[in-house]
């Protein structure tokens, strides 16, 4: 990683708690590691793109419709998912620390060190080793490099091991008369296990899908890069059943979709590129993810995957209940083959806020330097939509103000300030990505217009109370 983009990473990191956005969890307490709390702008924001991914999946298709599962389920799924057995990471201790890494974080951070050209070679390596589970060879690709322990400075390693990264606790009230349940690692079981449910009180035909949003937590050994990397952390998922025989042509499809959906963010395309798994998962056959250029690099912020029947029929054997579509155009019963779209709400934060911080330098008419830092946030998803400020807190402006906000709140979020100079109260907004303030002057109360100002473009022009309402609407929605 470049140092300046690593500046920038850590502008971003301090901005965010400064503005109210993320703070470390349980910060009076020197917090705990890799969880964090969304503050008033933060939690305001992850709203926003929640409803967002939510509007555009349900309301925007009339072949999908959403669940809330439980966050508990019953153990048995996880063993029929193959989680159990299967959900684990790569990891290898350092005999002299103690400490332990997940093998790809430690390759990937060694490689960060070396030359572009030997980096991607390393890292090519890694990726085709792990796809093959050949750890002797991984362990062999650590060894023959000499990596080393961040903490030890030694590279006296371990095998490299498993590990599962589920939480796992337990259900009852008396210990001994407990049984073992895991908090769920994904939200995408408890669709499948819905399946039918939904069908028929849906009545919904195949193909369609199903959309969930909610927490899921992994066991991370080595989280890292800030929220990008938790051991708690929101998923938006959509499972689309589908004929069997049809999956690539829909495979395809919501690969457009997605990347369509992450476009109209105003994001670059550049930003943007695709993964193709050199090995999906076991119940896979294609995966490809969406990645994002981060400060700290290309990493992953959403996976599309043709999941075949894998889930339905997993759950089919362990439960002993049929999981099975009857298709009255081909008139067949058959278990639906699966895509899914899984994007991580966290990470979506993220990525936003990564590509609205600005920290912005320019020269006025009178020959001052002047500067700011902007969040250039899609007026869609900011948290202020609109900031009323009037100039003074007197002769009669607050009121107006206040009546202003009363009227345009019931559409969209407002905020209302009237200390500080009019100048501090604009780089304030400007720093939590308010799109619009207006002002009010004197001027408001002989002809009833108010001062707009842009954030990006920091113009300004006079408009009519009476249409404000009207014309920010339109401004959020890009008219």
């Amino acid at each position: 990683m470049a140092s300046n983009d690593n500046n920038r990473f850590q502008a971003i990191i301090a901005h965010a708690k400064e503005y109210g956005f993320v703070f470390p969890s349980s910060e009076i307490y020197d917090g705990l590691s890799a969880v964090y709390d969304y503050g008033p702008w933060g939690s305001e924001l992850k709203k926003n793109i929640r409803d967002y991914w939510w509007k555009n999946m349900t309301q925007m298709h009339e072949n999908i419709v959403g669940i809330d599962a439980a966050i508990f389920m019953h153990p048995t799924t996880w063993k029929a998912s193959g989680h159990v057995d299967n959900f684990s990471d790569p990891m290898i201790d350092n005999k002299d620390s103690k400490k332990r890494y997940r093998v790809d974080h430690l390759v990937e951070a060694y490689a960060e060190t070396l030359p572009k050209e030997k980096a991607d070679e390393i890292l090519s390596n890694l990726e085709k080793l792990l796809a093959n589970e050949d750890f002797a060879g991984v362990k062999k690709l650590i060894d023959d490099n000499k990596i080393k322990c961040s903490v030890s400075g030694t590279a006296n390693w371990t095998d490299v091991r498993q590990f599962n990264l589920m939480f796992s606790t337990q259900l009852g009230s008396v210990a001994g008369e407990a049984d073992t349940i895991y908090l769920r690692p994904e939200t995408a079981q408890g669709i499948f296990v819905n399946f039918l449910n939904v069908q028929k009180t849906a009545r919904m035909k195949v193909p369609f899908g199903i959309a969930q949003v909610g927490k899921a937590f992994r066991n991370e050994i080595v989280a890292r890069q800030f929220i990008f990397r938790m051991r708690e952390f929101e998923q938006m998922e959509m499972q689309f059943f589908v004929r069997p025989g049809t999956q690539k042509e829909w495979y395809e499809y919501w690969r457009e979709e997605r990347m369509k959906w992450h476009l109209s963010f105003g994001t670059p395309k550049e930003k943007y590129q695709w993964h193709v798994h050199a090995k999906p998962a076991f119940y896979a056959d294609n995966a490809v993810d969406i990645e994002y250029e981060f400060p700290f690099g290309f990493k992953e912020i959403e996976g599309i995957h043709s999941r075949t029947d894998y889930d339905l029929s997993q759950h089919q054997k362990f439960s002993g209940k049929k999981m099975q579509y009857f298709d009255n155009e081909i008139n067949q019963n058959y278990v639906p083959y699966v895509i899914e779209t899984s994007i991580g709400l966290d990470r979506m934060f993220l990525l936003v806020l990564s590509q609205a911080y600005a920290e912005e330098k320019w020269t006025k008419e009178d020959g001052t330097e002047d500067s700011r830092t902007v969040l250039r946030l899609p007026a869609k998803v900011a948290p202020i939509k609109l900031a009323i400020l009037p100039l003074l807190k007197k002769d009669g402006l607050p009121e107006i103000g206040r009546e202003i906000m009363k009227d345009c709140r019931d559409e969209f979020y407002c905020f209302y300030e009237e200390k500080d100079a009019i100048g501090k109260r604009y780089r304030r907004m400007d720093a939590i990505g308010t799109p619009f303030c207006i002002t009010v002057d004197h001027q408001t109360k002989e002809d009833q217009t108010v001062t707009i100002r842009d954030r990006d473009s920091m113009k300004q022009e006079r408009i009519p109370i009476a249409k404000l309402k009207e014309i920010v609407k339109a401004k959020i929605k890009g008219e």
